[in-house]
């Protein structure tokens, strides 16, 4: 079993999820024969256990299912032994309670891009997966977030589908929630369903309707994306206690400079801060420890030195490496000769 892990590990750690990557992160999964297996090893375990005729279960991963891009439109059998089950890339509309009720022991459950509706998830149908870490369901057709998941779960996503309100009890209790994707439905607000959320790092709620900075959002949070949706404003002190909270992501929104309080991003441990597309006049007051900034197309009319740098000398400068300014209404010669000093790290600087 250790074997088994360390391989899976070994696979997985090239795909970091440090940025929200949109590709299916585990097509190498289902291109075993790319990776050396013969068509024999993709056989049915005739010794190892049954497998569905439709499926892949190698007997060299006994623990795994493989039923991928087979054009299903039901759900197979799934063997009792099984942890790794793959099934993206099908046409499953429904999972009724009883499809998983016998493998209890699932790791990893992938169902992604399928035509799952809500309303044809059993209200049970992931109750007794009480090791689950991984589930997928993004491209799919729910409209809420299916009832009882594990409270194991590590990594959920959910992004594009129809989701427009998640009820506050749907993510209630899931301490060990590391990563969540709702990026690319129709919420326009979120309530207080992150409450609890002890664990989450990275939170994607992007393409979606939201007119503000949703609440309660966990203090170990880290990677945090707003793009495109409708904020215009974010509340004072937005992140005074967030102290793991490197990369924000606010671009495509509706942000005025009144809407953002005086030192907002004047914080400590900020990496990167992408506000383009929105319609600031003026650059906000940023920490000298942020070391890319998006500020693009917006209506920016001033080069703000100050917004940078409050001293300049040989220990206090910006850490900035990247600024973008480029498509708002000022030029090149805008830039005070003296920003070399204070932007001396920034390999360019667009305007």
């Amino acid at each position: 079993m250790r074997g088994v892990r360390m391989f899976l590990l070994a696979c997985i750690m090239p795909l970091s999820v440090a940025m929200p990557d949109r590709q299916d992160p585990f097509l190498w999964l289902s291109a075993l024969h790319g990776r050396g297996y013969d068509e024999g090893s993709l056989l049915a375990d005739t010794t190892g256990g049954e497998c569905p005729d439709e499926c892949d279960c190698p007997p060299s991963f006994p623990i795994a299912m493989y039923c991928d891009g087979r054009g299903l439109t039901a759900m197979p059998t799934v063997p009792s032994r099984m942890k790794y089950l793959y099934l993206q890339h099908n046409e499953i509309t429904a999972l009724p309670d009883s499809a998983l009720a016998n493998t209890t022991n699932l790791v990893w459950v992938m169902l992604h891009h399928n035509a799952l509706s809500t309303d044809k998830i059993g209200k049970r149908a992931f109750a007794k997966l009480q090791g689950l870490e991984r589930l997928y369901l993004q491209h799919n057709n729910l409209t809420g977030v299916p009832p009882n998941l594990p409270r194991s779960l590590r990594d959920l996503r959910l992004n594009n589908n129809s989701i427009n309100k998640i009820m506050p009890e749907a993510l209630e209790g899931m301490d060990n929630l590391t990563i969540l994707y709702l990026h690319d439905n129709a919420l326009t607000e979120m309530g207080t369903s992150l409450r609890g959320l002890n664990s989450l790092t990275l939170l994607d709620v992007s393409g979606n309707k939201l007119k503000k900075v949703p609440d309660s959002l966990p203090e170990r949070i880290h990677q945090l994306y707003l793009e495109s949706n409708a904020i215009s404003a974010v509340p004072e002190g937005f992140l005074s206690k967030f102290s793991q909270l490197q990369y924000i992501r606010m671009g495509h929104n509706q942000l005025t400079d009144k809407g953002i309080p005086p030192n907002t991003f004047n914080v400590t441990g900020l990496v990167e801060l992408d506000l383009s597309f929105n319609k600031l006049e003026r650059i906000p007051t940023i920490s000298q420890t942020l070391e890319h900034l998006y500020l693009q197309a917006n209506h920016i009319k001033e080069f703000t030195l100050g917004s940078f740098c409050s001293v300049v000398d040989v220990i206090n400068f910006s850490k900035l490496r990247t600024v973008r300014l480029d498509g708002n209404e000022i030029s090149t010669g805008d830039v005070p000769s003296d920003s070399v000093l204070c932007l001396r790290l920034a390999n360019t600087i667009e305007v």
